[in-house]
């Protein structure tokens, strides 16, 4: 059942938004050739004690660590570890949720690593205009899928794929709500988005195939074919008048 939120509520979420939206702001400038993905991990953990706030996903279902941090083909749910040293060319997608007097917040952004290919510059700059064309169709009265069918259109467009396994999520006092978001989908099919609903929209865009399977680790997911993968994500609150990102800086 969908949880449709207050706006006092929606100030709590604002206010758990806002640490995420900073702490990803200010790994952007940490992330460069010669750094662990546990050196992200660290200072994520570090700054969100500091802020007051605790992690979102560690300890969650057993999930290790404070970011979850994908490197290339990695699609989601990286583990950090101090063996893997980012390299220029690369792109990172790091996923980070805290938890304030309760209440959720959650984003991702995948970073550029030095100079990257020109391939990956277009993966990155299409995922993520994909995610505010997402954002745009998330208004009270619209239908939920067509949050999706809009990303789905747009990506495919320049050949990349959206991942089916993983989708988007209501998101309040617990990490994952109902409803699922997916970022594909039958325009005006799903339900009707009301004021109140606050939701996580995250597109996954592979630049080859959708397909994608989970490493030993039981968590990291890589894309099938091996190729690039990007991620960015927000969490929204639909109002009266239209949204609000409850995370960006």
């Amino acid at each position: 059942m969908v949880q449709l939120k207050s706006h006092s509520e929606i100030e709590q979420m604002r206010k758990a938004g806002a640490i995420v939206g900073q702490i990803l702001h200010e790994l952007q400038d940490l992330v460069k050739p010669g750094v662990t993905t546990f050196d992200l991990d660290l200072y994520a953990m570090t700054r969100t004690k500091e802020m007051g706030a605790k992690p979102a996903f560690k300890g969650y279902q057993g999930f290790p660590s404070t970011l979850c941090v994908s490197v290339n083909e990695e699609v989601v749910h990286g583990i950090p570890n101090k063996k893997r040293i980012l390299k220029d060319g690369d792109i990172v997608g790091v996923d980070f949720g805290v938890i304030l007097d309760g209440w959720y917040g959650d984003s991702a952004k995948t970073y550029p690593v030095g100079k990257v290919s020109a391939e990956a510059t277009q993966l990155l700059e299409v995922t993520e205009k994909s995610l505010f064309l997402g954002i745009a169709e998330a208004l009270p009265g619209k239908n939920l899928f067509d949050i999706g069918a809009s990303i789905q259109k747009y990506v495919e467009s320049f050949g990349y794929s959206v991942v089916r396994e993983f989708v988007g999520h209501g998101i309040g006092r617990s990490l994952h709500e109902d409803p699922q978001v997916p970022n594909f989908g039958v325009r005006g099919k799903g339900m009707i988005l009301k004021p109140g609903m606050v939701i996580a929209i995250e597109p996954m865009i592979n630049a080859g195939k959708p397909e994608v399977k989970i490493l030993s680790d039981g968590w990291t997911a890589i894309t099938a074919d091996k190729k690039l993968s990007a991620h960015f994500e927000h969490t929204i609150a639909i109002t009266e008048n239209g949204n609000e990102i409850l995370t960006k800086v």
